[in-house]
């Protein structure tokens, strides 16, 4: 790696650290700052006829997950919605946590409730990290496929993380695989060979009728190897960040929370007619 990768990519890491460290804690309470996201007034227009339902990843919520995305769909004049899933007794803020098919089950309701709310006949979805996973039980296993248009994936775990090789030492310390999956069974779920996973990709990744958008980036430190985040289909986009612009340095979290680049390409697999070229200028569009 070149010397100023070396210092860019902690620089990036550290910004994104300064920008979640200003955000009040409080605005994890607070409703989505917007009128059009989460207000279930909003009715789609002929121009976006669908809701679009974002799904944070693990640890993440509602609202801190999608300070910078939802009011950059909202812009475009999108109908914007984000739920909270996944939450442990006893564990504020942080979610994503529980089994990951009783978090599938929590986006069905949330996307029925979307749904008759706007009049839509579907919604599409965009998630990040487990965000892009867990739709995809719900899409195959709970009737998902029929009431979603297209799904946005970033970053997601799409066949597990080895966390850099971590995983791999589990077996070595008795007890820890149990011990993961008794206090936060959404990990355990996501670790490379899971029971979870094994039942989710037999058969194919994907399923009919779904537009399926995956966007990954080769410094990903959390979702190991990046290429495993790559879904196999008829009907499936797979993206590389570097490959739209080679000097983006988005890691893991920041791909989610705050790179443009990457919100135009999710914007262009939501309305792939009036779609634009993907480059570095796209950070300012």
């Amino acid at each position: 790696m070149l010397p100023w990768k070396r210092l860019l990519r902690p620089l990036t890491a550290l910004l994104l650290t300064a920008v979640v460290a200003v955000v009040p804690a409080a605005t994890a309470h607070a409703a989505a700052p917007s009128s059009g996201w989460n207000d279930y007034s909003c009715k789609p227009s002929a121009s976006h006829p669908r809701p679009v339902v974002l799904v944070h990843g693990t640890f993440a919520n509602s609202i801190d997950n999608w300070l910078a995305f939802a009011p950059y769909l909202e812009d475009r004049g999108y109908c914007v919605f984000s739920l909270d899933y996944g939450q442990l007794p006893g564990v504020p803020l942080f979610n994503a946590l529980g089994p990951i098919d009783k978090s599938a089950e929590q986006l069905q309701v949330f996307v029925d409730k979307v749904l008759t709310a706007t009049g839509a006949a579907k919604a599409d979805l965009v998630g990040h990290s487990q965000g892009g996973l867990m739709p995809r039980y719900y899409l195959k296993f709970l009737g998902g496929a029929a009431k979603v248009n297209t799904f946005v994936g970033i970053a997601p775990d799409n066949h597990g993380t080895n966390l850099n090789g971590l995983t791999n030492l589990l077996p070595y310390f008795p007890g820890a695989e149990d011990l993961l999956s008794a206090a936060t069974p959404a990990l355990a779920d996501q670790i490379v060979g899971s029971a979870f996973l094994t039942k989710l990709n037999a058969g194919g990744d994907t399923v009919p009728g779904v537009h399926y958008t995956v966007i990954a980036t080769k410094y990903d430190e959390v979702v190991t190897p990046y290429r495993s985040q790559f879904l196999t289909g008829s009907d499936v986009h797979n993206v590389l960040l570097q490959d739209l612009c080679p000097v983006d340095l988005s890691e893991h979290a920041a791909i989610g929370l705050l790179d443009r680049i990457a919100f135009h390409e999710a914007a262009n697999a939501l309305d792939p007619a009036h779609a634009t070229t993907t480059n570095c200028a796209s950070v300012f569009s």
